[in-house]
């Protein structure tokens, strides 16, 4: 790898006829990515992926560095990884898609999955509203919806033999998504006691209401209010806070940025880069074992 550094800083020398200083920004950039990718054992440049390169842009922006100075680092990625396709190392450029997180934008508002684990804890015998309350912030949590998308869901919307949820989101697209095991338990957990409020009503909605109508936005939020006052949480959380901190979490474990996006029903990646302000620490590949409250369990 040092020696492809080395061919690729010479070339810029004799054929682009760039300056000393230019030259030594070019390495002192490389240099730092190349550690970067020793400490994951990474040995070889044919090993470096787009998730790689976008982790490692994340991983600058963690340690405070502005989207300016990334930007131009993962330039001179880009530069590099062209020559090493020039020289036949690589096929294809992994570094072309990825940009620097844009400092400019409020950075979305998380909590962690402890503080999840806290508020969504409680008993089994609670009333059917609190139990309603529970599985509509945990299956928020687990798949990642918009509060539009949740109030919209209806019984058949969900695949219990294969753990999986269909939704609509924006711009009418549908998308399917897995669920996690605790969303599963708390789900099976509301829908015994969800006949207590549609007595005599056929109702379609996942959700209802104690009227027995399909629940509201409005009513969601003020649930939520109302558990984390409960639960003794101290802090403001809105649905959308949890559908930040499952992207969050998903991100954290897996870095794989277009799996993340396909899961929120973004339409431009662009728009998950949001997230990539964290240092991914760990690569999982299926959803289990990336999502914190995903363990199955043995049926």
């Amino acid at each position: 790898m040092e020696q492809n550094l080395d061919q690729f800083i010479q070339m810029l020398r004799s054929e682009k006829y760039y300056s000393a200083h230019t030259c030594s920004n070019y390495r002192r950039d490389l240099d730092k990515f190349h550690s970067y990718l020793q400490s994951y054992e990474l040995n070889h440049w044919d090993q470096v992926d787009y998730n790689r390169v976008s982790a490692y842009a994340a991983h600058r922006y963690r340690l405070g560095r502005k989207s300016r100075t990334i930007q131009r680092e993962l330039s001179s990625i880009r530069s590099f990884f062209q020559f090493l396709i020039r020289i036949d190392v690589m096929r294809k450029n992994p570094a072309l898609e990825v940009s620097a997180p844009k400092s400019d934008k409020p950075l979305p508002k998380t909590c962690d999955a402890e503080t999840i684990d806290r508020l969504l804890t409680v008993k089994e015998d609670s009333g059917s509203l609190l139990l309603r309350d529970v599985a509509i912030f945990e299956l928020i949590y687990s798949s990642g919806l918009r509060l539009a998308e949740l109030v919209s869901i209806n019984l058949d919307d969900i695949d219990w033999q294969q753990r999986q949820l269909v939704v609509t989101g924006k711009g009418n697209k549908t998308r399917y998504l897995p669920i996690g095991s605790k969303a599963v338990i708390a789900v099976r957990r509301w829908l015994k006691r969800r006949v207590e409020l549609i007595v005599g009503q056929q109702q379609p909605a996942l959700f209802v209401s104690k009227q027995g109508r399909r629940i509201s936005p409005r009513n969601v939020q003020a649930r939520l209010n109302r558990l984390i006052q409960q639960q003794g949480l101290g802090q403001h959380l809105s649905p959308h806070t949890l559908r930040h901190s499952f992207a969050t979490h998903m991100l954290e474990s897996s870095s794989d940025l277009r799996a993340v996006q396909e899961l929120l029903g973004h339409a431009n990646i662009a728009t998950t880069q949001v997230y990539t302000h964290l240092d991914f620490q760990h690569l999982a590949k299926v959803y289990d074992n990336a999502h914190p409250r995903a363990k199955r369990k043995s049926d």
